[in-house]
């Protein structure tokens, strides 16, 4: 490692799992400590936390876990005021919490739709209200925000308040981005496609039975046979966050770089 993060200090929210192996959140937590950041994992599950932190410690890495729900503010605000205790400052600021409930606009029930939105786009706002003011008086900082394409497309089944979530957050990143391009914090949003990951896995395919898939989603046999896309992409995944956090990566309007048809896209919003 390059350990170009090295005096950093990172907050990854959802850095827990659903269930053993690597989610995009604590893979990312992990991918920062190895590159030298100080590590705060945030999870709703403290156990799930706990285990990104002990994984991070033992490979000689600084890390300490979090409690929190993203979707509650005053709990957002104590775990920021957390980090600066703790660390003395916030650098990085990853918003990873997100999931899917299926159904069109007939389908979804009313509260769904209001708890998909939240769950989604609520969360990474409730992060950026109270992280900004001390970035800008820290004098800088970096957002990343984690969207899915299904914010950019169709996808392969209904999932209206999901996708509408996600362009929101794409939309949002934008926003910030150029508000505080100019007190030196960028904010940007990486676009991944199918990962697999415990949460896919957890909904795609049968508790009881992993090998038995969810025939209602032609994803699922894919996945079971093949890991979805496989390692290679989630390695890809953290790449790119790690990349966009990148100082050198610093004058682009909205561009969309990505990587098809791994079906992952990096969004760099980072007018500095």
């Amino acid at each position: 490692m390059t350990k170009r993060l090295d005096s950093k200090v990172a907050l990854v929210v959802g850095a827990g799992s659903v269930g053993d192996g690597w989610s995009n959140g604590r893979a990312t937590a992990v991918l920062f400590a190895r590159e030298g950041a100080k590590v705060v994992a945030a999870d709703i599950n403290p156990e799930s936390a706990a285990q990104t932190v002990a994984l991070i410690k033992g490979e000689g890495g600084v890390a300490v876990a979090h409690t929190v729900d993203a979707t509650d503010s005053g709990q957002v605000r104590v775990m920021i005021l957390g980090c600066i205790e703790q660390f003395g400052r916030l650098d990085i600021l990853h918003n990873n919490v997100g999931g899917s409930i299926p159904g069109g606009p007939v389908e979804i029930a009313e509260e769904d739709w209001s708890d998909n939105l939240t769950y989604n786009l609520t969360t990474a706002f409730l992060a950026c209200k109270h992280a900004l003011p001390i970035m800008v008086e820290q004098g800088g900082g970096v957002i990343v925000n984690i969207a899915s394409v299904a914010g950019m497309t169709f996808v392969d089944r209904p999932l209206a308040s999901y996708q509408a979530a996600k362009a929101g957050l794409i939309q949002f990143s934008r926003a910030v981005a150029v508000e505080y391009a100019g007190k030196r914090i960028r904010c940007n949003c990486v676009v991944p496609g199918m990962m697999d990951t415990p949460l896919v896995r957890h909904r795609l395919i049968d508790k009881d039975d992993p090998t038995k898939a969810d025939t209602h989603h032609d994803t699922a046999p894919r996945l079971c046979a093949h890991g979805a896309h496989g390692r290679r992409l989630g390695c890809r995944l953290c790449s790119a966050i790690l990349g966009v956090r990148r100082s050198a990566l610093r004058y682009s309007d909205g561009d969309r770089r990505g990587w098809w048809p791994d079906r992952t896209q990096r969004i760099l919003i980072t007018l500095r």
